[in-house]
């Protein structure tokens, strides 16, 4: 192994082989990049500046919104830059960094979606303890744990992936630095980290899942027994834009994660980020909006605002 060239530079892919697609494909992903910031940031304002949406589900809405400008941020602008200069180069310690912080916004968001989840359960299942149950303080507390198990979970996969040797080849087989085409790429024997990370990917993301369901299952249980079906669908209704970013979040993050390195196929990881890396935080304020009349109203008022 004292033979062997530490890897110091690995050449990112980027979104195809093909020189015309990639600039095409960077063409669109910028125009989705900027829809992404612009509907987030949207989505921020209305919550902050109006005080009708001073409440606990729009208060983590506001954080889900951060987490997707962040994450987005963290891949996109490197990859577009990257191929409108023909270099794809990332450093070994830039490419920690990258996994590193977008690992932590992806855990983050997971347990954002799960405290979101709990937010609509006790605001349906318990609509006159849920003042007192979602206090500023609580809320605020969701958030924190949100980020520091972020941070911790991100720091775990970014030590168990590093620690492996790299000594070529160097090129990642990707859009961004991810795990799966990582490990493909360390010359030992990556099975043990491979394992010790699906393990953890699994516990988690199960877990979070878990409580999701078992918050909708709750919520389906109480929305049945409301006997006017004008209540019952406006019950529901609270909780519809939730649903839907949960299907998309884990119908397409859990793809990509819980599965063995060993039958991950390049292609299909790069589509798969392509949609929960990308789509989704565009998708996300969309979701939110069209069907939420407060926001609607709120993003109005914020775009037709004439400042004085």
């Amino acid at each position: 192994m004292s033979n062997l060239t530490v890897v110091s530079v690995f050449l990112l892919r980027g979104f195809s082989a093909v020189p015309e697609l990639q600039l095409l494909s960077a063409a669109t992903f910028l125009l989705i990049y900027l829809a992404a910031i612009l509907g987030n940031l949207s989505i921020m304002a209305a919550v902050t500046l109006d005080p009708r949406l001073h409440t606990p589900m729009y208060f983590l809405l506001k954080h889900l919104s951060l987490v997707d400008i962040c994450s987005t941020s963290t891949t996109l602008p490197q990859v577009l830059v990257a191929t409108m200069v023909g270099s794809g180069e990332i450093s070994l310690p830039a490419c920690a960094s990258q996994l590193f912080a977008f690992v932590c916004l992806g855990s983050t968001e997971c347990f954002l979606i799960t405290s979101m989840a709990y937010d609509r359960c006790l605001a349906i299942y318990r609509p006159l303890m849920y003042g007192a149950a979602m206090s500023p303080r609580t809320c605020a507390s969701l958030v924190v744990v949100a980020w520091g198990s972020g941070i911790l979970f991100s720091a775990f996969h970014t030590a168990n992936t590093f620690s492996l040797p790299f000594c070529g080849p160097n090129v990642i087989d990707h859009f961004f630095c991810d795990i799966p085409p990582l490990m493909r790429l360390a010359c030992a024997n990556a099975d043990a980290h491979e394992a010790v990370g699906f393990a953890a990917s699994g516990c988690i993301i199960m877990s979070c899942f878990a409580l999701t369901v078992l918050s909708y299952i709750r919520i389906l249980a109480t929305v049945v027994r409301i006997r006017s079906s004008a209540s019952r669908w406006k019950a529901f209704s609270t909780c519809s834009s939730h649903l839907a970013t949960v299907l998309l979040f884990y119908g397409t993050g859990s793809s990509a994660y819980m599965q063995p390195t060993a039958h991950y196929s390049p292609l299909q990881g790069r589509v798969a980020a392509v949609f929960y890396s990308i789509l989704t935080p565009t998708l996300n304020p969309l979701i939110y909006s069209l069907r939420n009349k407060d926001m609607k109203g709120a993003l109005r008022k914020l775009y037709l605002q004439v400042p004085s």
